[in-house]
């Protein structure tokens, strides 16, 4: 018996003999989205990042809109401010690659123009919410203080506002001249005095129902791979900046801390308790289940 092949007239057999040799098509997986801040303090977190995840998008911008597309599901992963990872139940942090302090921070600041225990108004950057809750929690704690708290948009300077105090942070903070102020924080030192902790402003945070795709293992690997290049980093980043090399690297070095180990969850678990009782967070999270990665 003889079967004609044209005109696309095959007998089943033959149709199912054929369909066989043709080659599945294999479903592409969507590329993961990532968002980060593009300040310096951020810069050996996302160092190589690209090569080592080629399974994602990266995306830049400030840690609120950050938190804001991470609730949105336009990001999956996102390096958002702590006090945004209390907000959601279904968040979990995906690496042990944060940004921390162990003391001086001197990129989140508070500029008082009279005693802090005299501050009655206060503007906020709104770069980010984290600093924001941080600097109410130490003036409450230290001082019993609530001010009246008044935004500073992002291209306002110092002078523009009217208030006792302004809390700046990132690049601006560094270069904003403490000379003219009665009092000038930083707001990690603050805290380590007064808790004895590390102080956590952001971490990689994922959103519930999402694939992954190893993406904790390629932010730690970038991580590793910006501490060991700090120098480089520096190098670049320094003129823009306004800062000389072994200023921006200092920066870099001294100041910041890019792991999140066991002190920093006791001071982020401290961070959480204290934004509770300014009703900034609510209550009832139990930290430990929301860490995808161990600590070290």
């Amino acid at each position: 018996m003889r079967f004609s092949l044209q005109g696309g007239h095959h007998p089943p057999l033959l149709r199912k003999i054929s369909n066989a040799y043709i080659p599945a098509m294999k479903a592409v997986a969507p590329k993961i989205r990532i968002g980060a801040v593009n300040y310096l303090n951020t810069k050996p977190l996302v160092f190589g990042l690209r090569e080592q995840a080629p399974q994602a998008e990266l995306f830049f911008d400030l840690p609120s809109r950050l938190a804001d597309g991470l609730a949105a599901r336009r990001y999956d992963v996102a390096l958002i401010p702590s006090i945004e990872f209390f907000q959601d139940p279904g968040y979990t942090i995906v690496s042990d690659a944060c940004i921390a302090c162990r003391g001086p921070v001197l990129s989140v600041k508070l500029f008082s123009r009279v005693r802090p225990q005299r501050i009655r108004t206060l503007a906020l950057d709104e770069g980010s919410r984290t600093s924001a809750t941080l600097v109410r929690i130490l003036l409450r704690e230290r001082y019993g203080l609530a001010p009246e708290l008044t935004p500073l948009p992002i291209g306002d300077s110092l002078a523009q506002a009217a208030t006792d105090a302004v809390l700046l942070i990132g690049d601006r903070a560094i270069h904003s001249p403490a000379e003219r102020f009665e009092s000038v924080w930083d707001l990690g030192d603050e805290w380590q005095r007064f808790t004895g902790l590390p102080f956590v402003f952001a971490m990689w945070t994922a959103r519930a129902n999402c694939d992954l795709q190893d993406v904790g293992e390629a932010l730690a690997a970038a991580r590793d791979l910006g501490v060991a290049n700090l120098a480089e980093i520096a190098e670049q980043e320094a003129a823009p900046l306004g800062l000389t090399w072994p200023e921006c690297l200092s920066y870099l070095r001294d100041n910041l801390h890019f792991y999140l180990g066991e002190r920093e969850m006791q001071g982020l678990a401290m961070f959480y308790r204290l934004a509770v009782t300014l009703g900034l967070a609510p209550e009832g999270i139990d930290l430990g289940t929301r860490v995808d990665q161990p600590v070290g």
